[in-house]
């Protein structure tokens, strides 16, 4: 039996602090595991047919965020995640902070099983003991050197 991967480009979005922001997905989105209050991940979402990952990420951003970016943002990081019948293409975005607010409205945010947004900072990721997890989980590794040897040749395969 194929397996049937549902492909998502996602964005690393660091305001001009480095700090991240990072979406409180909830159950039952497919990236919280069973016993797990929630994730908190970057933006982003599936790529629908006919979109290329670039395409799916501007659009993905606009909805969830606001966030309205021209350039090709460059690929950093792949993920897949076959548990949770995931692929995972993250892209770096560079921006001055802002107060997430997209074009979907609350009902539509909550559909999406978002349950709010945050910025966070490096060393808080690194100091978070809470219930929640995060995407992923070992968030704190490939977050640290792409904010200390910057952007890689090419993009870095990512565990769970």
């Amino acid at each position: 039996m194929p397996l049937n991967l549902r492909m998502s480009a996602r964005a690393i979005i660091l305001d001009e602090d480095d700090r991240v922001l990072l979406c409180r997905f909830v159950v039952p989105h497919p990236a919280v595991p069973e016993g797990a209050p929630a994730v908190w991940s970057t933006p982003g979402g599936g790529v629908e047919p006919g979109e290329d990952g670039l395409t799916a990420l501007r659009r993905e951003l606009r909805e969830e965020t606001g966030l309205v970016t021209a350039a090709d943002p460059p690929h950093v990081w792949h993920q897949v995640i076959v548990d949770a019948g995931l692929i995972n293409d993250y892209f770096l975005v560079r921006t001055t902070h802002f107060e997430p607010r997209g074009e979907f409205t609350d009902e539509q945010i909550a559909a999406e099983h978002i349950a709010g947004f945050r910025w966070w900072a490096l060393s808080e990721i690194t100091r978070y003991s809470g219930p929640d997890l995060f995407s992923p989980r070992d968030l704190v590794t490939p977050l640290t050197a792409l904010l200390t040897t910057g952007v890689p040749a090419a993009p870095i395969l990512l565990g769970l």
